[in-house]
């Protein structure tokens, strides 16, 4: 199994590299130079099978040699240990038709965890066989900084920095990544927004003397084994419905795009997904995009979904790659312009290729709310914003009879302020982060500057 850059000009790789490397050299993202397909006999032989076991079976024709079988079973096994629920991704029903897949079981409560507790699995066995020491640096918007935390505390060959913009996350989420002690953890707090914390974390995967000189290794979305880690839960859920035997679509409420580009990784698999519904909030370059082919950025607005403000959406550029025909340099060309001009029209062609696959929809800051409230009346579910952002949007979109599984991406007790606003309730967290509000934080408030930055991380990193 080989892999390319959506720019087409960066070395091809193997799995492991293009783990290990995460953006490409030439700024484009890996993806898979062919899409592994199963057989109708082969999603259906997934039912009633443990989490794990799907895991394997999806996961492992991506792989190639890089891991054998019984690696990349241990690592899947580990990665899932510590989840709080046996079936690790559970479907609750919302209403007929209409389900919610519970993706917050994980360590950190969110669906980060699914993919970061596989690669904090994989990068271990990756570095101890090749001698080496890398440091990770990521940027968040809230939950991925927590979940690599969690995934790399403690690692000998690791050094985790996360980026996170100061005042915009919970403080649920800025504690889970500010109270770890391990002396491997950094988290600075950038001052900015998370498309600043985004393009500072860019900037040094492009400057390839200080990537050589640390080690520089990336965990956001842009690695494509977080994408792929995250296609698993579409075949449990589909499956569970029916599938094959029957259609379903999902509603996933999406800022950086790569948890709804998994979806789009299974359909091209052979799952049969109907509809791929894109949720946003009120920070909605995704739906205006799909919407006019006009992607334009007009600045970040804070909203009680941070984890969804976004303007730069960096998975989207793999879907524009299979919208163009797997065009490299028509996708180069597009992320040329959104760099120099703030934004790209999509051709009519590549608006009608994403138009077949993706549907969208917006929801304003007052129906976020309006929906945790009715959700709790209508099904008894504590929905966290981002959630609730999804959930609407799929009721608007499911169509009979075909199911709609809207991803719940993260536990109500992220986001604790919205939700009491909403209902009056306060979500409690899990008696295993309870103390939480009690531990001590560690964080480095930091400038929005490359030089500093990157003096920083060269002084904090261990040799």
């Amino acid at each position: 199994m080989r892999y390319i850059s959506t720019r087409g000009q960066a070395p091809v790789l193997s799995f492991g590299e293009a783990m290990l490397t995460g953006l490409a050299r030439d700024g484009g993202l890996y993806v898979p130079e062919t899409i592994p397909v199963m057989t109708p006999a082969d999603i259906a032989a997934l039912a009633g099978l443990p989490y794990e076991e799907v895991a394997l079976r999806v996961m492992k024709p991506f792989v190639g040699d890089t891991f054998t079988e019984a690696e990349l079973k241990g690592a899947i096994d580990r990665a899932y240990a510590g989840f709080g629920h046996v079936a690790r991704a559970p479907l609750v029903q919302l209403a007929p038709g209409h389900f919610l897949l519970e993706l917050f079981h994980g360590p950190t409560l969110a669906f980060k965890d699914f993919a970061m507790q596989v690669i904090g699995q994989l990068f271990q066995i990756a570095l101890a066989k090749e001698g080496r020491r890398i440091t990770i640096v990521g940027a968040t918007s809230g939950d991925t900084g927590s979940a690599a935390i969690e995934a790399f505390r403690g690692l000998d060959n690791v050094d985790v920095v996360i980026l996170f913009p100061h005042g915009r996350v919970s403080d649920v989420q800025r504690r889970q990544m500010t109270t770890p002690s391990e002396s491997n953890v950094h988290a600075l707090a950038l001052d900015g927004t998370f498309d600043d914390c985004q393009n500072r974390l860019k900037d040094m995967f492009n400057d390839f003397a200080f990537r050589d000189e640390v080690g520089l290794a990336g965990v956001n979305s842009i690695n494509w084994a977080r994408v792929l880690a995250q296609v698993v839960y579409y075949f449990t859920a589909a499956v569970s419905l029916g599938a094959p035997a029957r259609k379903v679509s999902f509603t996933v409420p999406t800022g950086n795009f790569g948890d709804i580009f998994a979806g789009f990784i299974a359909r091209e698999m052979g799952l049969p997904i109907d509809k791929l519904v894109v949720a946003t909030n009120q920070n909605d370059i995704l739906h205006r995009c799909l919407t006019t082919g006009e992607y334009r950025m007009d600045g970040v607005k804070p909203s009680i979904s941070p984890s969804m403000d976004i303007q730069i959406s960096s998975n989207f550029e793999r879907a524009l790659f299979w919208a163009y025909g797997r065009d490299g340099a028509a996708v180069a060309q597009l992320m040329d312009e959104l760099k120099a001009q703030g934004g790209f029209t999509v051709s009519q062609g590549a608006l009608q290729a994403l138009r077949e696959i993706y549907t969208s929809g917006r929801v304003s800051e007052q129906e976020t709310s309006e929906t945790i409230t009715q959700e709790l009346t209508r099904s008894g579910e504590l929905l966290c914003p981002h959630s609730a952002v999804g959930v609407r949007v799929g009721h608007a979109h499911a169509t009979a009879p075909v199911p709609m599984v809207t991803l719940a991406t993260a536990h109500p007790a992220k986001f604790p302020d919205a939700v009491q606003a909403a209902t009056g309730i306060r979500p409690a967290l899990p008696p295993r982060m309870a103390d939480l509000f009690d531990r001590p934080e560690r964080v480095t408030r930091v400038p929005n500057d490359l030089s500093a930055l990157e003096a920083l991380i060269r002084e904090r990193r261990r040799h």
